[in-house]
């Protein structure tokens, strides 16, 4: 069963998409979520049995267009009020993320390795990627002083192992099966 918060992303996604408003709709909706998590007074009122509904909705509808949010941001974040699910607005907007990227055919990779990479180098390894997984990636880099050499990527729950360590652990490993 899919968690209320990827319900709602997935909703907002094929609106956006269908839309052609993918982009924008994330936008506005990442500066929406960054003014409730801000704001605790709008936490309070949003999330109160003690406000009517309406209310909450002239509230979020000022506030959204004041940061210049679309129709169907703001159609979106009515829907999610009448649900009474705005607690939930974050992990909604981090399972949008998620889902527009894979949607789009984008995967997030983390490289780790044990000295700085070239530009080079990390084009290589980020084609390289790409060509193994079949999809677009966008990796953010970063040094491990743990490894010993070569490098450990994260591709969702995928890990690619390079590194010295797990190449030195297979050759033990077929000496003490000799």
């Amino acid at each position: 069963m899919k968690s209320p918060s990827l319900q709602y992303a997935n909703a907002l996604a094929d609106i956006a998409l269908a839309e052609g408003a993918s982009a924008p709709a994330v936008e506005q909706f990442a500066e929406f979520n960054t003014a409730y998590l801000a704001s605790a007074e709008l936490r309070n009122v949003l999330a109160s049995p003690a406000v009517p509904k309406e209310e909450k909705r002239r509230v979020a509808e000022k506030i959204a267009t004041r940061l210049g949010a679309s129709k169907i941001v703001c159609n979106f974040l009515f829907v999610v009020i009448d649900h009474r699910r705005t607690h939930l607005l974050p992990e909604i907007f981090e399972q949008l993320q998620n889902v527009l990227r894979e949607r789009q055919g984008v995967a997030e990779a983390e490289v780790f390795s044990a000295v700085a990479l070239s530009d080079d180098q990390k084009t290589v390894m980020t084609q390289t990627l790409q060509k193994a997984t079949g999809k677009k990636i966008e990796a953010r880099f970063s040094l491990d002083a743990n490894l010993l050499g070569g490098a450990l990527v994260r591709v969702g729950d995928t890990i690619y192992d390079g590194s010295l360590r797990n190449r030195l652990d297979g050759l033990r490993e077929r000496l003490m099966a000799e």
